[in-house]
């Protein structure tokens, strides 16, 4: 009974702190925001190559809140594959931004954390303005206590132990934590509001430098979490990966910044002869028989496989490394895991 009394006072507490703060801090900044940080405010941003690009299927990745589930599984595979060349990447809930440009309802952003040569801050699209939002007290969390999502996708609720469900998101989710009990932990949502997640769902770390380092072979269990989940051009998120925000996020989400696509990637790491090949490595194919450029990127799985996820008309999977059509375009292979 006293355990019971002290978990309704801590909670008592949270929503005594943070229940009149959220509404007085939602939304965002009145003033230019070009040049200004911003939070993504959705499961998972789409980003675009130009502004207002959506067709009519893509409506529910461009709208508050969305819908991604639908958005993919309603397409065809010509719709899907549309979508090549036409997206650059995905940012995720709680993700903070640079804002570039504006133009009306849609903004240019660069995305931390996702470095690219393309730009110093980070990942360049546009999205939606709708999809993001400002609380200074979201800010004030900035590098303190954080729950990881490491589930494929996870609940968010509006109430403790499984009450009321809000919001799906994806693994690799970073929500700053207010309260963490044996089975919830209360999170705080970038609009500065108070939610709850089971916490098989997520770990605790006080930083991102108290991410354990991994072995090679806990990058390959990481990824075959998401075996069978489609394929989708630009896709960062548990709702569908492309090659390299494949390896990307499962890096990232044990510690380990890696640039966002298959090219840089293949740039930067240590060098790994084929011979040498360990789990956890990146392989890469390029097209002219592995001389020109790198078009693909997967991770070696240990005992000749790979795995990865291909292109429009798959999903994560498994293959032999010795498979014709990638045995001739294998280009080299480089090793993100620091080294003990």
């Amino acid at each position: 009974m006293q355990k019971f009394l002290k978990v309704l006072f801590s909670l008592a507490v949270i929503f005594g702190i943070f229940s009149n703060t959220a509404s007085a801090e939602k939304g965002t900044p009145e003033k230019d925001i070009v040049g200004s940080d911003m939070y993504v405010n959705v499961a998972a941003a789409t980003l675009w190559v130009g502004p207002n690009a959506a067709r009519p299927v893509d409506q529910a990745s461009v709208a508050q809140p969305v819908d991604l589930r639908s958005w993919t599984t309603s397409m065809t595979y010509e719709e899907k594959l549309w979508l090549v060349g036409e997206l650059e990447t995905q940012a995720l809930y709680g993700q903070k931004v640079h804002i570039l440009e504006q133009q009306g309802d849609w903004v240019k952003v660069a995305v931390y954390g996702q470095p690219t040569p393309r730009n110093e801050l980070g990942y360049p699209g546009w999205m939606p303005l709708a999809q993001l939002t400002y609380s200074d007290h979201f800010k004030k969390t900035e590098g303190k206590h954080f729950a990881l999502i490491t589930s494929p996708t996870a609940w968010l609720f509006k109430g403790p132990f499984g009450h009321k469900k809000d919001l799906e998101i994806s693994y690799n989710t970073k929500l700053p934590v207010i309260k963490k009990l044996s089975k919830t932990i209360a999170v705080l949502t970038p609009e500065g509001k108070v939610r709850w997640l089971d916490a098989k769902d997520a770990k605790v770390y006080k930083s991102e430098r108290d991410i354990p380092v991994p072995t090679g072979e806990a990058l390959v269990e990481e990824g075959k979490k998401f075996l069978g989940l489609p394929y989708l051009w630009a896709g960062a998120s548990g709702f569908g990966f492309d090659c390299s925000g494949f390896t990307h996020t499962i890096h990232k989400a044990n510690g380990i910044t890696i640039p966002r696509d298959s090219g840089p990637q293949s740039k930067e790491g240590l060098i790994v002869d084929k011979d040498q090949l360990q789990p956890g490595d990146l392989m890469f194919f390029a097209y002219d028989e592995g001389k020109g450029r790198v078009h693909h990127v997967a991770m070696y799985a240990g005992n000749g496989m790979m795995i990865h996820s291909p292109n429009t008309a798959s999903t994560v999977r498994l293959d032999p490394i010795s498979a014709p059509a990638y045995a001739v375009e294998f280009s080299g292979a480089r090793r993100y895991i620091p080294q003990q």
